[in-house]
């Protein structure tokens, strides 16, 4: 079996990362996004069986919340709506930068690579991947949805054949399941091939679809 190396953080430019080289060639990149109020630290849950291929890179979101954590937009005054397009394209933007900068810093192929999120980072692995096709190779959704605005990306099939993996709870009360059906329809229409697990979970990931998402990166 080979050895699998721990998590370490890392710093780059304004970015705090948490970061587990791959220790296995060839490698691939995957970008792990947190959920609102989560930071470098929140995806790693998902991660603990990650096949040793993978580059895991788990900055903090950039912008700080209210109630503690990060975000990866700015709140809107006197309100919490769901961000749109518009308000997470800004760390889009960024991320790809980051990953550009990254992997120029340890000399890794990333030209393509693998994206998930959570919540509101699965919101913003939608964007990224709608954004940049050409930049992902697959995504996996993990109790999110597609923001407000995607309309027109998602006319223009940019997922084509691209694999996507979605997760929801059917308990989800913080992100109702109805939404992340619709979300699915949208994925679909965006010419994804979807796995999609759903379970009798709240605002999570379960046991059953854990182990399919680890099934997804294995491939």
């Amino acid at each position: 079996m080979p050895v699998v190396n721990d998590p370490s953080l890392e710093t780059l430019d304004h970015w705090i990362l948490k970061v587990r080289p791959a220790s296995r060639s060839p490698h691939r990149l995957l970008l792990m996004l947190h959920g609102w109020t989560g930071d470098e630290n929140s995806m790693w849950v998902f991660a603990r069986n990650f096949p040793p291929h993978l580059w895991l890179l788990a900055p903090r979101g950039l912008y700080p919340a209210p109630q503690g954590g990060y975000s990866w937009r700015p709140l809107r005054e006197g309100t919490f709506a769901r961000p749109t397009l518009d308000d997470l394209r800004p760390a889009a933007e960024a991320l790809i930068e980051l990953v550009d900068a990254y992997a120029e810093r340890h000399s890794l192929e990333a030209d393509r690579f693998d994206v998930m999120g959570f919540s509101q980072g699965a919101a913003l692995a939608n964007v990224i991947a709608c954004l940049y096709p050409q930049r992902v190779q697959r995504a996996a959704i993990l109790a999110g949805f597609m923001p407000a605005g995607m309309e027109a990306l998602v006319a223009a099939k940019p997922l084509s054949g691209k694999p996507v993996f979605v997760t929801h709870g059917t308990q989800d009360k913080l992100v109702p399941v109805d939404r992340a059906r619709a979300s699915l329809a949208l994925l679909e229409q965006a010419g994804a091939q979807v796995t999609y697990c759903e379970a009798e979970v709240g605002h999570k990931v379960s046991a059953e679809c854990l182990r399919a998402l680890e099934a997804f990166f294995a491939e």
